[in-house]
């Protein structure tokens, strides 16, 4: 009787330990279709090794990443994860990033963030800032765990609002040694208080808000959710030149893809509202690891970069302002982007 009562104890408190790691546990990874040709908007480097990875998030999010090597390398590699810009996907610029600076002996990887590009998650095309800036951390996870890569010499890299994102990643996750925002936007500031800070009154963030709300009764209503459009196609005669810039880029053979929301038809319209309420960078001067902001001269976006930059401290915080450069130049433009110094900076806070 004792024997039988012991037995059905243990028994009951492996049901309890079964259960306890089901709840603990990492979340299982999605089985995402991913595309196995080559559809980047660059050309395939005869330099690098590329393959797909998958990794999970801590929302149990699967990402999917396109992983770039140096041929003919061995032993422990510095790494950086690089994604962005905000509404594009790894084929377009983060992966040209990536290639190069995998060409230049880093093991990288560019990766589509969640709900987005190849990347898992439902609904599709949300962002939201808190998950956005743990798919950087979700990176690190990855890379660190790698038997190629040194855990202690991990960067990462983010384009235009994912410049922002990567930074505030920075902030949150010391493991991080090295990071560069090229192009950055601040999501949060150019979200509550519109371009060059012209919507910056409460009255105006209360009817966005309220515009926002509306829309999510709508969404809940039609059971889908309504897009923004992407970049404005065709362009009204009097656009902006920064908006003709993005056309250019995400409409036109030169950056074009059809996973891209910008390229297509968007985010989801109530997607900015996390993005109101929120602000990045409160704590940016407790960032003690490396950081290069890389901005354009011409850029529409340099005061995201000029401002966010001051608020760093420390004698390894840099801005590099590319002369007679504009925001769009620095997505793919080789001839202008200062691959080579963002090269030298990895390599002289991360080594190889």
């Amino acid at each position: 009787m004792a024997a039988a009562l012991a037995f059905c104890a243990m028994a009951a408190n492996s049901q309890v330990m079964d259960s306890k790691n089901s709840n603990t546990s990492l979340a299982p990874t999605e089985k995402l279709e991913l595309t196995r040709e080559w559809d980047k908007v660059f050309p395939l480097s005869d330099k690098v090794e590329h393959s797909k990875v998958v990794f999970v998030n801590r929302y149990g999010v699967t990402l999917a990443a396109d992983l770039y090597k140096p041929k003919s390398v061995s032993g422990k590699l510095a790494a950086i994860a690089v994604s962005g810009p905000f509404g594009a996907v790894k084929e377009q610029s983060s992966g040209l990033y990536a290639q190069q600076l995998a060409e230049r002996g880093f093991l990288t990887i560019a990766f589509d963030p969640s709900f987005t590009g190849e990347s898992g998650g439902m609904p599709r095309r949300v962002a939201s800032p808190d998950i956005n800036v743990e798919d950087f951390s979700a990176a690190v996870d990855f890379l660190a765990n790698r038997a190629d890569v040194d855990s202690a010499k991990i960067g990462i890299l983010g384009i235009c609002g994912w410049g922002g994102i990567a930074i505030q990643a920075a902030i949150n996750d010391p493991r991080v040694k090295a990071t560069v925002a090229s192009t950055m936007y601040d999501m949060t500031r150019v979200n509550a208080n519109g371009y060059f800070d012209s919507e910056n009154t409460a009255g105006q963030r209360v009817a966005k808000r309220t515009a926002m709300a509306a829309q999510r009764s709508a969404d809940f209503k039609n059971g889908s959710y309504r897009r923004t459009g992407g970049v404005v196609d065709p362009l009204p005669a009097d656009a902006p030149q920064f908006l003709k810039d993005y056309h250019d880029y995400y409409k036109t053979p030169r950056g074009y893809h059809a996973r891209s929301g910008n390229s297509n038809d968007g985010w989801n319209a109530t997607s900015n509202l996390p993005f109101l309420n929120f602000k990045f960078f409160e704590y940016a001067d407790e960032l003690e690891n490396a950081v290069l902001i890389v901005h354009g001269e011409k850029a529409h976006s340099y005061y995201f970069g000029k401002d966010t930059f001051a608020k760093l401290k420390g004698d390894n915080k840099r801005m590099l302002t590319v002369k007679d450069a504009s925001h769009c130049d620095l997505y793919d433009r080789l001839d202008i982007i200062p691959m080579d110094e963002i090269a030298s900076f990895y390599t002289e806070y991360l080594g190889k």
